[in-house]
């Protein structure tokens, strides 16, 4: 963690923080704002997507994800220096959050963007989206709300197609990539690589 990160933390975190007691309902932590939308942003990385996506979309609330906190650092300061107002965040693992503290259909959409592809053999099992952690999407999330992902790592991108058809609650499939969705330095990096960006949207039925 730099000095930045860390000071970041020290200063800014309770500004953000979403202390986890008991079941809540997303909506009610952004009152200030009354947003359109709740949008949890699972694996938020640095943070360079998630800022420029809620600083695009103020009348929505943004609640990422991280278990890192170095990257929670990063994407402190990118809130900070963006002003936003409409980001909470959440230090914890995604399973004991949705399970534990998330009431049941009242997530509007989830953002999944580059996930540990876990590219060894021996790892696969280790992937997140995996029918058990997707029939959990389905039972968070609103009926008619979105699950949006991408992925550079093509096995993984089979996978996740094979996994969803799994769970009947969701369709949908490959997309284009959508506008809205910047291009960060790490998806960057990919491409250099000549990897292949998949793009995935699946809805709630």
């Amino acid at each position: 963690m730099t000095k930045a990160q860390s000071d970041a933390l020290a200063n800014h975190w309770n500004r953000f923080e979403i202390p986890l007691e008991g079941t809540m309902d997303p909506h009610s932590l952004f009152y200030a704002i009354k947003p359109k939308e709740v949008i949890f942003e699972i694996g938020s990385g640095m943070g360079e997507a998630t800022a420029q996506i809620a600083a695009a979309n103020p009348e929505n609330g943004y609640v990422a994800v991280e278990v890192h906190k170095p990257g929670i650092g990063a994407l402190i300061i990118r809130a900070e220096s963006l002003g936003l107002r409409n980001l909470k965040i959440i230090n914890e693992d995604i399973w004991d959050v949705l399970n534990e503290y998330i009431a049941d259909h009242t997530i509007d959409k989830f953002h999944i963007f580059f996930p540990d592809p876990w590219p060894k053999r021996s790892q696969s099992k280790r992937r997140l989206l995996q029918p058990p952690f997707i029939s959990l999407l389905a039972k968070k999330i609103k009926i008619g709300g979105e699950v949006c992902i991408a992925t550079d790592w093509l096995p993984y991108a089979k996978d996740i197609e094979k996994s969803f058809a799994q769970v009947l609650e969701f369709k949908g499939g490959v997309v284009p990539r959508p506008d809205w969705r910047p291009i960060t330095k790490f998806e960057e990096k990919g491409i250099s690589k000549e990897h292949v960006v998949t793009d995935f949207c699946y809805r709630r039925v």
